[in-house]
């Protein structure tokens, strides 16, 4: 899931972009190519990797999921290393686009705790490892808002017409609210999608905007009261704004897992595998958890955080929450995406 991007990771993007000419020349073996969400990392971790072991980074970026799935397929780049979250990581188990792991080449996967193994979309850890986790909710200014929202049904109240800004992310609006109408994330059922995208259709003048990085500065500048929200943004926005605070839906919400993949098509699956492993280990996972604001699969990562790896929102106790992950949906991947561009269009995205 995605994430503010800053001017400093602008000016890096653009070196590294540029060291990508020279790096394109050098043999297959001695690159790995890294397709990630935007600033999602710590700048300064690929050029340790590179010091420590002498490989070097050709790093791309996506926006979404399907913007990366889309290019997989239709791009000739061989990318090493993936970054999709846990229901795309799933279609991608599910079409063969995935290699298995050597662990035996990843030791520092022992780093990864139980809690974040043995999951849905990768039952038998074959084929990813878990990068950051976090969940969705509402983002809202304490000062603008009547009550402290405990519902979905915030995001649909009228007094705050034109102060709502909406995730532009179609599993995370529709998924939101096939929680609202009481359905599980997940709910393919024919019924249950008409209900939610009339229920989008009603809340499309109550919008402010449809956005992914934008709504973060907007938030934080008192722009709107309320937002469909990652934890992770919301820790940033917080920071810089104490008036805002995060709450889970009583309805329940999603708990999503960015992982780390190999595609089948990689061009250097040792290399891959090696930038895995740097991944996790722990003082590299401290880097990242703590310039991204989501929240680290490596218990050992966070007490190399001090208060940022006790930070309440980012680890919230999951036990006090219905939360569910987000599954591949199969053929009814297509009444999804239908849905969510009749909605879009109509706005005018």
């Amino acid at each position: 899931m995605k994430r503010r991007f800053k001017v400093g990771w602008s000016l890096i993007l653009a070196a590294v972009m540029l060291f990508s000419v020279v790096a394109c020349s050098l043999p297959d073996d001695k690159v790995v190519r890294v397709y990630n969400w935007g600033d999602y990392i710590d700048p300064t971790v690929c050029d340790k990797f590179e010091e420590e072991t002498g490989y070097k980074v050709i790093y791309d970026m996506f926006d979404t999921n399907e913007d990366m799935y889309t290019k997989l397929v239709n791009s000739k780049t061989k990318y090493d290393v993936l970054f999709p979250s846990d229901y795309m990581t799933e279609r991608m188990i599910d079409e063969d686009m995935l290699a298995e792991i050597n662990f035996a080449n990843v030791p520092n996967y022992a780093n990864v705790d139980s809690t974040y193994k043995d999951l849905s979309y990768d039952p038998d850890n074959k084929y990813s490892i878990p990068y950051m986790w976090g969940t969705l909710g509402i983002l809202y200014n304490k000062t603008m808002v009547s009550e402290k929202p405990t519902s979905w049904n915030a995001l649909w109240d009228e007094q705050y017409s034109q102060s709502i800004f909406m995730l532009n992310s179609q599993r995370d609006a529709i998924g939101a609210t096939m929680m609202l109408l009481g359905y599980d994330l997940n709910c393919t059922d024919d019924d249950a999608i008409a209900q939610v995208k009339q229920k989008l259709v009603d809340q499309a003048p109550l919008v402010l905007a449809y956005l992914v990085d934008d709504y973060k500065d907007k938030m934080i500048a008192g722009e709107a009261a309320l937002a469909l929200a990652w934890q992770g943004d919301a820790v940033y926005c917080i920071d810089k704004n104490p008036d805002l605070d995060y709450v889970i839906p009583e309805e329940g919400s999603n708990i999503f897992y960015d992982t780390v993949c190999i595609p089948k098509s990689c061009g250097n699956k040792a290399g891959a595998e090696a930038f895995i492993n740097f991944l996790c280990r722990p003082d590299i996972a401290a880097l990242n958890a703590a310039y991204i604001g989501y929240s680290t699969p490596i218990s050992a990562a966070r007490e190399l955080m001090g208060e940022a790896g006790a930070n309440a929102i980012a680890y919230p106790d999951l036990s006090l929450y219905k939360l569910e992950i987000f599954s591949a949906l199969g053929d009814k991947n297509k009444i999804y995406d239908m849905v969510w561009t009749e909605i879009t269009t109509s706005v005018g995205i």
